[in-house]
């Protein structure tokens, strides 16, 4: 027993001695190694909360409009002469010039034809339409002098707004010096106030910044996401449980699944130019409209979708499988009975992050027509609409600052919108997912 020698003075004591000295650094370059990447997270948050802010503080003005009050005397020698209360005649009438009498009963020293023009331009172009609906909807106003609210033109929302200064040169204003004079005067008055934009959220688009929403991009997404999940979702399940469960294994499968996995990383606007040569050239749909656009879209999707489900059906394990089969079921019982419904909760959650980049899609409805400009709600997916990514493209082309905030505006709605749907993707994931 004397000459049997103890493990540990077989070992190298040199290598051992050389690997006791490099564990200080070792583990000093492992250390650097995380404190880099926490670095490259906190840049990357900080880059983030600095570009949202600055959406921030652009945009949330335009959730708030500026309104004038004024006292508008329902003249039914205008409104309504004949007396018979003609929903045609009244929504005929020259509305227009009962809000100019009224600002001229404020301002009577408004004489001139240029000043008067100018204190008209004060109010929007939408409310004579707003008093007009008003009154359609309660004749019994006719006759009567009521106070209304209405929207005022969109420099004169800039000037409540802090964006125009009356004390700058006159030459570098969009308002003349007299302009704020009688904004002044209206505010002494209590005739100027901040009120919720709910045009902003009931409205189509218009040239003018006052009057333009964001409803008929919302309408035109919904109609176009409609389209492409009712196409989506069950192409790509069914492609999916094709291809995992019941696809030989030769060339050909091989073959789909590269070009699957290629397409998914083809640039957007290919499918627009594909749309637009099979879809509108050749199919002849109807341009600009959310069918064409769901289409597209579906395209674009499908590939998102058929990946994330062959990988939510390889997450089930073989057992379920064997276990169906050993009981009797066939391989269709199999799959729809047991494996799909363990792996459906991973492709709904693949289908909702395949909607949310289409919600996000602007530049393949582009190439469709969907840029045009659309006043008019869409109220099938057979009209002309846009999306609410194309809808912030035309505002972000426009020059007046009116305009940039309700950009922004618009870009926190597309941003709630996709933080809901990821949103609920995460939830469906961590409350259906199982852990095997």
């Amino acid at each position: 027993m004397s000459d049997v020698i103890e493990p540990n003075k077989l070992a190298p004591r040199r290598t051992l001695a050389a690997v006791n000295a490099s564990l200080p650094r070792r583990h000093a370059a492992e250390k650097r190694f995380r404190l880099y990447g926490l670095a490259a997270i906190i840049v990357g948050l900080v880059a983030l909360a600095i570009l949202f802010l600055d959406i921030l503080v652009k945009g949330y003005s335009a959730f708030w409009q500026t309104n004038i009050a004024l006292d508008v005397f329902i003249d039914p020698e205008i409104v309504d002469p004949v007396g018979k209360r003609d929903p045609e005649q009244l929504a005929l009438s020259d509305y227009d010039a009962l809000l100019r009498a009224s600002l001229a009963r404020i301002f009577p020293d408004v004489k001139e034809r240029v000043k008067k023009r100018e204190l008209n331009g004060l109010i929007s172009g939408g409310a004579p339409f707003d008093l007009r609906d008003r009154v359609l909807a309660d004749p019994s106003l006719i006759g009567q002098t009521v106070r209304i609210w209405v929207t005022a033109s969109a420099d004169v929302d800039m000037y409540t707004k802090g964006y125009l200064r009356s004390d700058a040169p006159e030459s570098e204003q969009r308002l003349k010096d007299y302009q704020f004079a009688w904004l002044e005067a209206l505010d002494a008055d209590r005739r100027l106030e901040k009120r919720f934009n709910t045009r902003l959220f009931s409205a189509g688009d218009s040239r003018e910044p006052e009057l333009a929403g964001i409803w008929g991009a919302v309408a035109g997404s919904f109609y176009t996401l409609i389209v492409t999940l009712s196409l989506s979702l069950p192409i790509g399940v069914a492609a999916a449980i094709y291809l995992e469960e019941f696809a030989p294994r030769n060339r050909w499968t091989d073959l789909i699944e590269v070009n699957i996995n290629n397409l998914a990383a083809v640039p957007s606007i290919v499918f627009g130019l594909l749309g637009l040569a099979v879809f509108i050239n050749f199919f002849h749909l109807p341009r600009s409209s959310p069918l064409v656009g769901g289409l597209v879209l579906t395209l674009m999707t499908l590939p998102v979708i058929i990946i994330a489900g062959r990988s939510a059906l390889k997450s089930v394990p073989p057992s379920i499988r064997e276990g169906a089969l050993g009981v009797g079921a066939s391989p269709m019982q199999t799959v729809l009975h047991h494996v799909l419904p363990l792996a459906l909760p991973g492709m709904l959650t693949g289908a909702i992050i395949g909607m949310a980049r289409a919600l996000g899609e602007s530049a393949p409805l582009l190439m469709i027509g969907m840029v045009a400009f659309i006043v008019e709600i869409p109220r099938s997916t057979l009209d002309a609409a846009t999306v609410l990514p194309v809808q912030i493209y035309l505002w972000a082309d426009s020059p007046e600052r009116a305009f940039v905030e309700r950009t922004s505006a618009a870009i926190l709605v597309l941003l709630a919108f996709l933080i809901l749907m990821n949103g609920l993707a995460v939830y469906l994931r961590k409350r259906y997912e199982r852990r095997w």
